[in-house]
């Protein structure tokens, strides 16, 4: 394992808020060191942006370009201003007093990394339901973002399914309507938990189908993309077959926030809670970035956008902090 001495300065994530985060903090001579994580969440280092084939959203590629090439290309540049990036996961934080404390995975009984200020950027990964052939035919026609990949070539002009009973599911079923031949939301109950206006606007437009007390039990293909679901009737167990090009999940996103046990405030589902127009958290020097605490966006570009504010408002805190420090050793504090 490598050694980190005491620095001014931690990323822990590596998507989009965490890379450019890394960049602005870099160019400002900062410093920065970015835990990537191996295999945080379930998900490579990257976060939920290296489970996308084609992104098509972000500037700067108007041709498109895949998920991975994205991070490959944001890893890049963040090494090319001189981040210090480590391939390890931080699993324990100790943030009562600064230096803030952070220990690797597998090193938890060892001395601990430390810095004066902190990003966090560990992002929230989408819910799944481990059903057949999930694992064979994500984003291979299975996505967990509809506004990310709905888009997509091989979901136009075809049927499309999403799972989910809640105004994400509604939401995300009306704007594949946009795209689609047809799309069918399968509920697994009799009514849906949206709020009535989302369910009203999704129950009343001519190119949506909501299937009640409907399980999704499998996902079958050719092999390469998905060509069609199997369907379970919640009170019979009868099961059917149906054709689509897209199954599309709307059941949430878990925030990765485990690790700080309970040290930052979040809301009621875990995300973190910051300062409004700001990304400070409830403990000074500590910030946070991207989906980690955005829960309505959900964007690489917003997550991105993110990044840069931890950055800047990281910059100005140590700063002030250096201002202090100098007044305080001149006797002037």
């Amino acid at each position: 394992m490598a050694e980190l001495d005491s620095g001014q300065f931690i990323i822990v994530g590596s998507g989009p808020a965490g890379h450019t985060a890394a960049i602005y903090a870099a160019r400002a001579n900062l410093e920065p060191v970015l835990f990537e994580g191996m295999l945080a969440g379930g998900v490579a280092p990257g976060g939920q942006l290296t489970t996308t084939t084609e992104v098509e959203n972000f500037p700067g590629f108007p041709a498109g370009i895949t998920g991975i090439e994205l991070t490959d290309k944001l890893r890049e540049q963040s090494e090319r201003f001189g981040t210090e990036i480590i391939t390890e996961t931080i699993t324990r934080v100790d943030l009562s007093s600064r230096p803030f404390k952070l220990w690797r995975e597998g090193a938890e009984t060892e001395e601990p990394d430390t810095c004066d200020a902190l990003i966090i950027a560990t992002g929230a990964t989408a819910k799944r339901l481990g059903i057949a052939g999930e694992d064979k035919y994500w984003q291979r026609g299975m996505s967990a973002c509809a506004v990310c990949d709905g888009a997509a070539p091989i979901f136009r002009n075809k049927p499309l399914v999403v799972i989910g009973g809640g105004d994400s599911a509604c939401e995300e079923a009306t704007f594949l309507t946009k795209y689609a031949s047809h799309v069918y939301i399968a509920v697994r109950r009799d009514a849906f938990r949206a709020s009535q206006i989302m369910a009203r606007r999704a129950e009343n437009h001519p190119k949506i189908t909501v299937m009640w007390n409907t399980h999704v039990i499998e996902a079958k293909g050719d092999g390469s993309v998905l060509t069609h679901v199997v369907l379970q009737d919640a009170n019979t167990k009868e099961t059917r077959n149906l054709d689509t090009s897209g199954l599309f999940y709307a059941i949430g996103h878990t925030p990765n926030t485990a690790f700080l046990d309970g040290q930052l405030n979040t809301d009621e589902t875990g995300y973190l809670v910051v300062k409004p127009g700001t990304s400070l958290t409830n403990v000074a020097g500590v910030f946070a970035a991207g989906d980690v605490h955005d829960k309505t966006y959900r964007q690489a570009i917003t997550a991105a956008g993110s990044g840069c504010m931890a950055a800047l408002d990281t910059e100005k805190y140590l700063e002030n902090l250096a201002a202090e420090e100098h007044e305080r050793a001149s006797g002037k504090l």
